[in-house]
């Protein structure tokens, strides 16, 4: 089981729901205002790329040259707005691209999976790469993204499979997915340093795309590794070559709240983030906040909130491990239906153990056990996986294996927060 990294011992940092001690401070307001309210200039620079490719759609006989641009300046306006029609103008543009185009239909092929990715519709996905695979394409960049449809699968023999065939240590797209792999196998510590080493390709490549995707990744791997002075660096980085990319905002609230016991302060930021970027998930930050300030009247409301918005069909199955294990309390039965479809469109330790919870807050506490050790323990790391197999053992009275899950999930109070933190010293 891989080492959860004790944050306490680390930082000297006390993260506690019901008291707040002396603090060594990782965050500064000044390193960060000055990219809180700033010109959405990505924002509005895909506004101006969809109206100058949309006229020359109207005007082109046959459109083809001008799909990509359009549906890329969608997808980006998606990416800075969080509107999720905008991904959906794109996927019907990559639809057109891919049973029109003559000379760049693998091209389409591969925009149209990453776009499926981007929605959940994994399987979608991987069936387009695999029949591009077959024909026609680029093989190189076909296979890079067949490890990523796999891996969001739990189809790991195949992943690893496509990760030999891209093989080369220099190269940045093979290192961020090495990466990805050795977090997948519990090696925190080799995802951070090929990560590392993708940083470095970045810089030296003097890329602000890349550098932004791997500080940003980074940041979030050193908040796994309770590297916290390191993630919030990592984030202040991205901003300082994009600052309004919102992603990295919510990392340093995230720290706000959960490492510096700030609440107020997160949610200065969140405001910030939420004038120009509006997703739900915001929602349940919110929520979280105030339980953890127990004003429960306030945190319920925003989890139906949150609930009523993820309604919408546009957002599919890009919410449903939220909403299974909200309604898991809530309404066992209907996350119980919702988690057995997820594990059946993707079968991962990551759905798996929201089945076990579903199963456990049904009253199926034998079948719950049987998912977490079947499908659950040994593989898979990620601190709420644990969590919820720690819950499932406490209910079938395995004392014993509670007791050394419980030490590593103290540990992981970063990652967790405050009010999970809480639940797992309550077991």
């Amino acid at each position: 089981m891989k080492k959860l990294y004790v944050i306490i011992a680390l930082l000297g940092i006390v993260v506690s729901c019901d008291q707040k001690e002396e603090t060594v401070s990782v965050i500064d307001p000044n390193d960060y205002n000055q990219y809180l309210d700033v010109p959405q200039k990505k924002e509005e620079q895909s506004k101006e790329a969809i109206t100058f490719w949309s006229k020359r759609l109207r005007t082109d006989t046959t459109g083809i040259g001008n799909l990509a641009p359009l549906a890329s300046a969608y997808t980006t306006l998606f990416q800075t707005s969080g509107d999720v029609v905008n991904l959906k103008h794109a996927e019907r543009l990559y639809q057109k691209g891919v049973e029109y185009s003559a000379t760049n239909k693998d091209g389409f092929t591969r925009s149209l999976a990453h776009n499926y990715i981007s929605q959940h519709r994994f399987k979608e996905a991987k069936e387009l790469l695999e029949d591009s695979y077959k024909g026609v394409s680029n093989k190189h960049e076909t296979e890079l993204m067949l490890f990523d449809a796999y891996m969001e699968l739990g189809e790991y023999e195949k992943a690893d499979s496509m990760l030999a065939k891209v093989k080369n240590n220099s190269d940045y797209h093979y290192l961020i997915r090495l990466s990805k792999w050795s977090d997948y196998r519990g090696n925190l510590d080799a995802a951070i340093k090929y990560m590392e080493k993708a940083r470095d390709i970045a810089e030296s490549r003097d890329s602000d795309a890349l550098k932004v995707w791997t500080y940003s990744n980074l940041g979030d791997y050193y908040g796994h590794a309770g590297r916290i002075k390191d993630a919030y660096a990592s984030y202040i980085k991205t901003l300082h070559l994009e600052p309004d990319n919102h992603y990295v905002k919510k990392g340093i609230a995230w720290i706000a709240y959960a490492a510096e016991n700030d609440p107020e302060e997160a949610l200065r930021i969140l405001d910030a983030i939420e004038k120009y970027h509006k997703t739900p998930d915001y929602l349940l930050l919110r929520a979280e906040i105030a339980e953890s300030q127990e004003d429960m009247n306030k945190a319920d409301s925003l989890r139906q909130e949150f609930l009523k918005a993820v309604r919408s069909p546009e957002y599919g199955a890009m919410y449903n491990a939220y909403v299974i294990e909200m309604l898991a309390e809530t309404q066992p039965e209907v996350a119980l239906s919702l988690a057995k479809l997820e594990v059946e469109n993707r079968a991962t330790p990551e759905t798996y153990h929201l089945l076990a919870l579903a199963q456990l807050k049904a009253g199926k506490k034998q079948a719950a056990l049987g998912t977490i050790e079947d499908y659950v323990i040994g593989k898979t790391y990620e601190p709420t996986a644990l969590y919820h197999a720690a819950l499932v053992y406490k209910a079938n009275g395995l004392v014993e294996k509670v007791a050394p899950l419980k030490e590593e999930l103290l540990g992981a109070s970063f990652e967790l927060g405050p009010v999970v933190t809480q639940s797992i010293k309550d077991l």
